[in-house]
């Protein structure tokens, strides 16, 4: 409070208060008092948005961040030409700026993978007492190479059933909705645009970053075609849009983005030959 000047505008930054036991009781106190512009910010599992809505009755507003689009990734390393070369380099260590500061693929995939481990597996597993872990990264791994691909808590439940586990859709439905909580992944529903509705059946996910599917899961498979997808589905995000997979009869199209009064459609095409190519 020794800090506060009168006639200027006040922000207070808290970062990663998340561990300090009944945090939001000092924060509210500080809130009512109405002289603060506050933020919090914090990187795990344990500051979740949904649970700073329920600790502030309310009087939150969330700010979205995503990992480094290709444009920031141009500014920061100040790249003003050779954009193929760099977009490829962007399509294989992804936008998390962490990475940035290693010289080498390798020792980035290390920091992601890190990431990955400690901040978003350990973390999920503790918060939700998540008794098998094992199944819990099967099925983040999983998700991860099936990014672009149609998926349910059924046919991902079968598919772990064919490989001997015992897990239950209800479970499987559970650890898919923690990984969204984490922003680990993004669900795109399916929209029938002859009949106006949302299908829910089967959804598509996208990783938050595409680095995650390499680190985690190896460069044996590059599959850039849904790593394409990935970043146009991510780079709709940032401009705002809602994203849907639309589907017309029995056609699917790859994006529906809405934003308001706007909606455009959208195909993703690693063909450098195919008209739709974007």
């Amino acid at each position: 409070m020794n800090q506060y000047k009168e006639k200027m505008t006040n922000v207070l930054l808290i970062d990663e208060v998340q561990m300090c036991p009944q945090f939001e009781l000092a924060i509210n106190s500080i809130y009512a008092k109405g002289i603060y512009d506050i933020y919090i910010t914090g990187s795990n599992a344990f500051l979740l948005s949904s649970d700073l809505a329920t600790l502030f009755t309310g009087r939150t507003m969330e700010i979205k961040l995503y990992p480094f689009s290709f444009k920031e990734y141009l500014t920061y390393y100040k790249i003003t030409d050779g954009y193929d070369d760099a977009f490829d380099q962007y399509v294989k260590t992804g936008g998390m700026l962490g990475a940035y500061v290693y010289k080498t693929e390798n020792r980035q995939y290390d920091y992601v993978r890190d990431v990955y481990s400690t901040i978003i597996i350990r973390d999920l597993v503790e918060k939700y007492k998540i008794r098998n872990k094992l199944e819990f990264t099967n099925i983040s791994e999983f998700m991860m190479d099936n990014i672009g691909n149609f998926l349910s808590p059924n046919n991902i439940c079968e598919t772990l059933k064919n490989n001997q586990s015992e897990i239950t859709r209800k479970t499987v439905s559970k650890y898919i909705g923690y990984l969204e909580n984490a922003f680990l992944f993004y669900e795109a529903k399916r929209y029938d645009l002859k009949g106006k509705k949302y299908l829910t059946n089967n959804s598509k996910y996208y990783l938050c970053d595409s680095s995650f599917r390499y680190a985690v899961n190896g460069t044996r498979n590059m599959d850039y075609g849904r790593v394409y997808e990935n970043i146009v589905y991510l780079e709709l995000r940032r401009r705002g849009y809602e994203v849907y997979v639309g589907k017309l009869y029995k056609k699917e199209i790859d994006f529906v983005a809405k934003k308001r009064d706007t909606q455009i459609y959208i195909q993703v095409s690693d063909n450098i030959s195919d008209e739709k190519n974007i």
